[in-house]
């Protein structure tokens, strides 16, 4: 399940894009009530499988809709209705509840799907999926706010449940009304390339505080330094860099992110008690301490040398969205991003002494590597490097940002509210964590 957090957030914004003055409601039977003895209820009719031994039975009574199979864990059923007077590029309000009972993954269970139609035909296969269930006890709730595609002149909204397991979902409300259009979330997200030589971990600390005073004059929401700032290009080592965090290199670096009102993501070696941490710092616009990740997966260099691996993966809650921070070679760990994405990240910073090469002798390197991950969990990533080219991917494996070889700030702007689309999947961040099995997976 997403993190509260990120649900917050996510009911915060579409409420306020939902704002609007009432408009006439779309659905026709919106509360799902059935005349008696009826089957289904008026206005809709029955979705199911074309296989008769997956089919879950769809009953109305006083209270909703109710879906059930009780001796058929992995059915599917549900009921659907056909919506004229859809209009290209008009917003709509998709609003829905219903009651869980007994189902233990409600995000794959329950889903409101609105397919839009062109001439009768889909506009895409597998239509949008509305944000939600956002659970609460038993209630269930979906609210999104979805823009009509070019050409659309209809829509088709489903109420599904896959897979109940003994439990039942019923099914009380159903919405779909013309809103005003979802804000933008455009946030500015950049990316430093930097290797220092001959240095000192003073002399770095400057360098890399010049970088953050470039991304403030472009206007930069946030941008991401390196992996070891204070170590890289110096004759120093882990043990030698390392210092309490916060600490002095805390204070100056937040100090450059109050000046220039931008959020700061950097590497440093962290000294706690008796333990050495490879850690990263989310610095805030005003300079301060907003959060910290320890590098879990360490390569032979880093433990031998007596660092101390992390052990959790927290995301944080910035004015423009959620983030998390990976550090060099957690990369070569699916496992990494995945749980970000699943707890709520939207873009992962990723401090990196290692490459982001592109391929080479038929071998994947970190460049393709790097937009794999962002590929496969539906979100940003950025890495800062040593090697290679910095990066700004976005969640479909497009290199939006690159160094290139030089030196300095990269950076693109992104609409965090936007969805685009997979040819056929789909829009990946609505649809991958629903489809997960997780009850397979094991260790």
């Amino acid at each position: 399940m997403p993190c509260p957090c990120l649900l917050l957030l996510l009911g915060i914004l579409v409420l306020m894009a939902a704002a609007a003055p009432s408009a006439a409601e779309l659905v026709r039977n919106p509360r799902l009530t059935a005349p008696d003895g009826e089957a289904l209820p008026a206005d809709w009719s029955l979705w199911q499988p074309p296989w008769e031994g997956a089919r879950c039975t769809v009953t109305p009574t006083p209270e909703g809709l109710k879906v059930t199979a009780p001796r058929r864990p992995f059915a599917a059923g549900g009921v659907q209705q056909t919506v004229s007077g859809i209009v290209a590029g008009q917003a709509y309000a998709v609003e829905a509840g219903c009651v869980l009972s007994k189902i233990a993954f409600p995000l794959q269970a329950v889903t409101v799907r609105v397919d839009w139609l062109a001439n009768e035909q889909l506009v895409h296969p597998a239509g949008m999926l509305a944000q939600g269930p956002f659970v609460s006890g038993r209630q269930a709730a979906f609210r999104d706010v979805m823009v009509a595609p070019a050409a659309a002149d209809a829509a088709r909204v489903t109420l599904e449940v896959r897979w109940p397991q003994g439990g039942s979902v019923t099914w009380k409300r159903m919405s779909l009304r013309p809103t005003t259009p979802p804000s933008a979330r455009k946030v500015k997200v950049g990316t430093v390339y930097l290797r220092p030589s001959n240095s000192t971990p003073e002399q770095n600390l400057d360098l890399w505080c010049e970088q953050i005073d470039a991304a403030g004059r472009l206007g930069l929401d946030i941008v991401c330094l390196g992996e070891a700032i204070l170590m890289v290009g110096t004759d120093k080592g882990a043990v030698d860099t390392s210092e309490p965090i916060p600490g002095p290199s805390t204070q100056r670096l937040g100090e450059a992110a109050r000046r220039n009102r931008l959020y700061v993501v950097a590497g440093l070696m962290e000294r706690s008690g008796s333990d050495l941490y490879n850690t990263a710092v989310l610095l805030d616009r005003e300079g301060k301490l907003a959060g910290t990740y320890r590098k879990v997966h360490l390569p032979r260099e880093e433990w031998r040398s007596g660092v101390r691996p992390g052990e959790e993966y927290p995301v944080f809650l910035t004015d423009f969205g959620t983030i998390a921070i990976q550090i060099c070679y957690d990369w070569f760990f699916p496992e990494v991003a995945g749980i970000f994405t699943r707890k709520g990240a939207e873009i992962i910073f990723a401090p990196t002494w290692g490459t982001t090469f592109p391929d080479k002798d038929g071998m994947a390197e970190g460049e393709t590597v790097f937009r794999v991950r962002a590929r496969d969990n539906g979100v940003y990533m950025v890495p800062s490097v040593y090697d290679g080219s910095s990066l700004v991917i976005d969640p479909l494996g497009r290199i939006l940002a690159s160094n290139a070889g030089q030196t300095g700030v990269f950076w693109a702007e992104v609409d965090l509210n936007a969805r685009e689309p997979l040819e056929w999947v789909g829009h990946w961040r609505s649809i991958g964590p629903r489809d997960r099995m997780p009850s397979t997976y094991g260790e």
